[in-house]
């Protein structure tokens, strides 16, 4: 089954339309298999991706389901990041009540469905990586009670994985800390840029071998968007829905052509702006790192406004690995991480990928200004540190518009409000 819907005036499909396909979706399914619906999981993002509209397609999906006398549990796509509170779930997620809502524990809640073979794994990463890795997933996505199970997200450039979402929902998303620190891993040695805006990256291959061979029984629809934000409301540009891998594929077509900008030289200061309701954390505020880092100039500057980061990772114990070893660049993370005695950080390899894809390997600067984290923390994990008050007074995201702007000084900066929807890079490299 399949139903794609995209906008045709560039202005974002309608509230209407979305129901509609929505709805289809589920005859479509109901038609398909012969059967109706009693127990249905959903699987959605988490607060870190609010404008993925994933928050309007569950609440509908609920109602619909719920009214035609279907049982509907939502289990948020959290990976490692903290359980979404009362207050984001009914910012996020509307009047479904909170007891519907199931908090995964990536540690804890997870079990061994098989293997991705090591042989496999070495023949996609050209001999980079040679381990096997165990494909772990949340004990509810394998319950036979489920009739139906509706992974929702946005599908955008990304870091690790190149596009996300699709089979990244699941296997990181609700996924075991080994699937999530090997792939992760295994990004971080091939490298960001090469993969970043691509399909058929190595850590997609790996998420493509468990979904064929471990999950291909699992009765799983996929529900992707693909949005931008540019004044901040989300617009959704097409809604792709279905149960196969061209679901992914044609989502993937349109976010190259919505979320990738070009710009035509490097940058030689980036200002970007980290709403506070969406990041609390490096580990997430990063993405403003991964997304400019193929745009921005040698010797140039990325200046983060950061009002809401009060912590550098999602729980205590990567926190206190970042506090540990620092953004130091791809070469000395991975000294460290040979080393005999940092078994923590061995231990914890989704941890060193990300402090790979956290720093600038010194080509150019990082600095962060936040509120409520001290300048000498922020200076002891390897970012520059700026005053909060006196960054966000010199460069209001009031008055920036996104892209190119001129201060009163002369100083030509270019702005993003939202690093998390795009990915950018010079031209002049791609």
């Amino acid at each position: 089954m399949k139903n794609f819907i995209y906008d045709n005036n560039n202005i974002g499909l309608t509230e209407d339309e979305i129901r509609q396909a929505l709805i289809k979706s589920l005859e479509d399914w109901k038609q398909q298999n012969g059967t109706e619906l009693k127990n249905v999981l959903i699987i959605p993002p988490d607060f870190t991706r609010f404008h993925s509209r994933a928050g309007l397609i569950t609440n509908m999906y609920y109602h619909q389901l719920t009214a035609e006398g279907c049982n509907v549990d939502i289990l948020p796509a959290l990976g490692t990041h903290v359980a979404m509170s009362e207050e984001e779930v009914e910012i996020m997620f509307g009047d479904i009540p909170f007891d519907k809502f199931i908090p995964h524990n990536w540690r804890e809640d997870v079990m061994n469905i098989g293997e991705v073979p090591a042989e496999y794994i070495e023949e996609i990463t050209e001999g980079l990586w040679k381990n096997s890795v165990a494909v772990e997933i949340n004990r509810l996505v394998m319950d036979e009670k489920y009739d139906l199970i509706l992974s929702i997200g946005q599908v955008v450039p990304h870091e690790v994985i190149g596009m996300a979402n699709h089979a990244k929902n699941l296997f990181v998303g609700v996924g075991g800390s080994e699937m999530i620190n090997s792939s992760h891993m295994i990004g971080a040695v091939y490298g960001m840029e090469r993969m970043m805006g691509k399909d058929h990256t190595p850590v997609r291959k790996v998420f493509d071998y468990g979904m064929a061979h471990h999950l291909n029984e699992r009765p799983i629809v996929f529900v992707l968007t693909v949005c931008t934000a540019p004044e901040g409301d989300s617009i959704t540009h097409g809604l792709f829905i279905g149960d196969t891998r061209e679901v992914l594929e044609a989502a993937i077509e349109l976010s190259q052509e919505k979320n990738i900008d070009f710009v035509d030289t490097g940058i030689k200061k980036c200002v970007v702006y980290l709403d506070p309701a969406e990041f609390k954390s490096t580990w997430l505020g990063n993405k403003s790192v991964y997304r400019t880092r193929m745009a921005i100039a040698d010797g140039g500057e990325l200046l983060v406004l950061a009002p809401g980061i009060e912590r550098f990772g999602e729980d205590m114990q990567v926190d206190k690995l970042i506090r540990k070893y620092g953004y130091r660049g791809r070469l000395t993370t991975l000294e460290q991480f040979e080393k005999p005695e940092n078994q923590d950080l061995r231990d914890n390899m989704g941890a060193a990928a990300h402090l790979i894809h956290g720093s600038s390997d010194d080509r150019f600067t990082i600095t962060y200004a936040v509120k409520n984290i001290t300048k000498e923390e922020i200076e002891s994990v390897g970012f520059e540190a700026a005053d909060h008050d006196e960054m966000i007074k010199k460069y209001d995201p009031e008055k920036l518009s996104y892209g190119y702007n001129v201060m009163e000084d002369g100083e030509e900066i270019y702005y993003i409000p939202n690093p998390a929807l795009g990915l950018w890079i010079n031209k002049e490299k791609f």
